[in-house]
């Protein structure tokens, strides 16, 4: 029988072989999984042995670690803005990325927010837990995404000023909004090539593309989203960091005003924010 610290040198070495980024991290954060105890108290439990129940269970979490299923499906939940999201292969994993279009979102008021293709409910949930008096409605085509998403509202106290709604896009959609926000499929199909497994072969594809160029997403909300804004609105989406002049131009041939791109932390285009025109 091994202790925690030969587990997880053991495990971090396989992952190492498969080609695992940052394979300690994953190695540490597996195990904590498996023995159900917080990652922080992983240095405390390292020279004890393992309870064979664990070591099985963390054997088989390290050999799907090793085929790139994402750590975040595998102990069910990701941090997004300082909370923890609970999520599944359904949905997208919530990224660092998009904790840009957030901090944007509330750089000025809002009393109702629209999140299209809401998947795991991250951005609306966080709008509506930092805006306390907010109102919110996200919507996903896929059901699955909606059950999750309303899961979240309810872990995180927001359910009550969430409506979840299962809708293509604009679809289902009644009302205005102060706020609109989006996350699209934004990958045409030949880049998914080119992205990580735990990207392309994990989680679902139609977060992932449109199955066209990428763009079209961006065409049908810079066509629709004035007719479901308030006067003073605005609408920011997400972009992927090549896309910046593509989807500015789009917004701006549907006759937005202010269209502005604005960058993440890595200094790359993210989102593009409009608002109605004057």
């Amino acid at each position: 029988m091994s202790t925690a610290a030969q587990a997880m040198a053991a495990a971090a070495s396989r992952l190492r072989a498969a080609g695992v980024p940052d394979p300690a991290r994953d190695a540490r954060l597996l195990l904590a999984h498996a023995a159900s105890v917080d990652a922080a108290r992983i240095t405390l439990i390292a020279p004890e042995e393992i309870a064979p129940e664990i070591a099985e269970r963390y054997d088989n979490l390290i050999a799907l670690r090793a085929i790139r299923v994402p750590v975040s499906q595998l102990v069910g939940a990701r941090a997004f803005y300082g909370r923890d999201f609970k999520i599944s292969r359904e949905v997208l994993d919530p990224r660092p990325e998009t904790e840009t279009l957030v901090d944007l979102a509330l750089s000025a008021p809002f009393d109702r927010v629209l999140d299209l293709g809401t998947g795991s409910g991250c951005i609306l949930v966080t709008l509506l837990a930092e805006r306390g008096d907010a109102l919110g409605v996200g919507v996903d085509l896929s059901e699955a995404a909606c059950l999750q998403a309303s899961a979240n509202a309810i872990l995180h106290g927001v359910a009550d000023r969430a409506r979840i709604l299962q809708s293509d896009w604009f679809d289902a959609v009644e009302g205005r909004f102060d706020l609109i926000v989006a996350n699209p499929p934004y990958l045409a199909p030949g880049e998914l090539a080119d992205v990580a497994p735990e990207l392309r072969d994990h989680e679902p594809r139609m977060a992932l593309t449109d199955g066209l160029d990428g763009l079209s997403v961006y065409r049908e909300i810079a066509a629709q989203a004035q007719s479901y804004l308030t006067a003073q609105g605005r609408v920011m989406v997400e972009i992927g960091w090549q896309q910046g002049d593509s989807v500015r131009e789009i917004f701006k041939g549907a006759g937005w005003a202010g269209v502005d791109v604005a960058q993440d932390l890595d200094g790359r285009a993210r989102v593009v924010c409009a608002a109605q025109p004057a």
